[in-house]
């Protein structure tokens, strides 16, 4: 099932990470340890068992480069920008101290294997006390199909916010191919004592895509993370998102959308990992699912001892279209901690026939009523999201994907 892979990374080891500092040759031989130790997953593994990746068992990809498209912020005094190569030099000690040490390569196979491919880094470094004013954004492209094969590709974002910083970050993945493709993207995310971030990741790739993502972070004391991840493209979407509190005062703030259809999969998976007392985290997710489409969410919350005064809240919302549409859901708590609050809940059907009935009773139409209780289902995550352009870009590709015509989100 993995010899394709194994013989991609050996070629790659042998050419592609030629120059690399020890360290990181180093990480890429334990990532690939891990891998070649556990293989890739299968439904009869809980953590997998209700997402399939026999496609990419089954195909024989060959790994290709993807470049990165950065616009927005990133010249903006007290942020660097940089590719890995350059990263390596303007900020080696840095990119050392962070990349590969906050994910959790005993956790997931994909991660131990974009780890070990680690190479189409991005990486946003932001001085202390620095505020961006504009968002930074970035962007990955479809990989184009190298002489006719199956692409794989590995792009990775390394996110470090130092001190009492400000900064917007988006990461996009986008393309519109029609043929297979394997892509395992990983974010990792450090925060700074005192830092904030606002963070919208937004996957709107091909129909044929597989898409097997991973965003880990790790926040300092007094610290806020606010994270939106949207989900429209692919045939296989999974996002494993890790976050560690591990300063006293963290907060974290953790939604996600998806709008998917036809044969559609996608499947969250986060652990919200309390490690210190007086954190906060709030989790909302919703997903709409039509045609035969399938998600799934499996919501993990953990205090450890000591993490006294922990608040911490976790919801799921799924919306059914069609009577082919499916959701699992999976809420988790494990409380080591005598003095919290957390809570979880999820919600799981089609729309609601009261509303239905009260819309037709103020004269609108049963596909209008339809379209804006969906829409509005959808909107509630959007109305979250910080910043307006990005508010308002994912509100109209939202619409477009509904098929409805409403005035643009305020």
């Amino acid at each position: 099932m993995t010899d394709h892979l194994l013989a991609e990374y050996r070629a790659f080891a042998a050419n592609g990470a030629a120059g690399s500092p020890p360290w990181l040759r180093e990480l890429r031989e334990r990532a690939i340890a891990r891998f070649t130790a556990v293989g890739l997953p299968t439904t009869r593994q809980e953590a997998w068992r209700f997402t399939s990746v026999r496609a990419v068992a089954e195909t024989a990809f060959t790994r290709t480069s993807v470049p990165w498209t950065v616009e927005g912020g990133a010249r903006a005094a007290g942020v660097r920008v940089m590719p890995l190569a350059r990263a390596l030099t303007d900020a080696g000690d840095l990119v050392a101290a962070h990349l590969g040490r906050h994910v959790r390569l005993d956790d997931n196979p994909f991660t131990a294997l974009a780890t070990a491919f680690v190479s189409d880094v991005i990486v946003v470094a932001v001085a202390d006390r620095a505020e961006i004013p504009e968002p930074i954004r970035l962007t990955c492209r479809t990989p184009e199909r190298p002489e006719g094969a199956a692409a794989m590709a590995f792009p990775r974002v390394l996110i470090v916010l130092g001190e009492h910083s400000r900064a917007t970050v988006i990461e996009r993945y986008v393309g519109a191919s029609p043929h297979p493709y394997f892509s395992a993207p990983v974010t990792e995310i450090v925060l700074g004592a005192g830092a904030r971030l606002d963070h919208v990741r937004v996957q709107q790739e091909g129909a044929a895509a597989l898409h097997l993502a991973a965003t880990h972070s790790s926040q300092d004391r007094d610290s806020a993370l606010h994270s939106t991840s949207a989900v429209f493209g692919g045939a296989l979407a999974r996002q494993d998102m890790t976050a560690v509190l591990g300063g006293s005062g963290a907060s974290l703030i953790l939604n996600g959308l998806s709008v998917v259809r036809g044969v559609q999969h996608v499947d969250h998976h986060t652990t919200i990992e309390h490690a210190q007392p007086h954190c906060e985290s709030h989790e909302l997710f919703n997903g709409i699912f039509d045609g035969h489409s399938r998600g799934v969410f499996n919501g993990r919350i953990i205090v450890r001892p000591g993490a006294q005064r922990t608040d911490s809240k976790q919801t799921s919302n799924n919306l059914l279209l069609s009577a082919d549409a499916r959701a699992d859901t999976q809420p988790q708590l494990e409380i080591y901690a005598d003095d919290v609050k957390c809570t979880h809940g999820a919600t799981l059907g089609p729309l609601d026939p009261s509303a239905l009935f009260y819309l037709a009773s103020r004269g609108i139409g049963p596909a209008e009523a339809r379209g804006l209780l969906t829409y509005g289902f959808g909107a509630d995550i959007l109305t979250r999201i910080s910043t307006p352009a990005v508010r308002e870009a994912l509100d109209r590709v939202v619409r477009e994907r509904l098929g409805i015509s409403l005035p643009a989100a305020a």
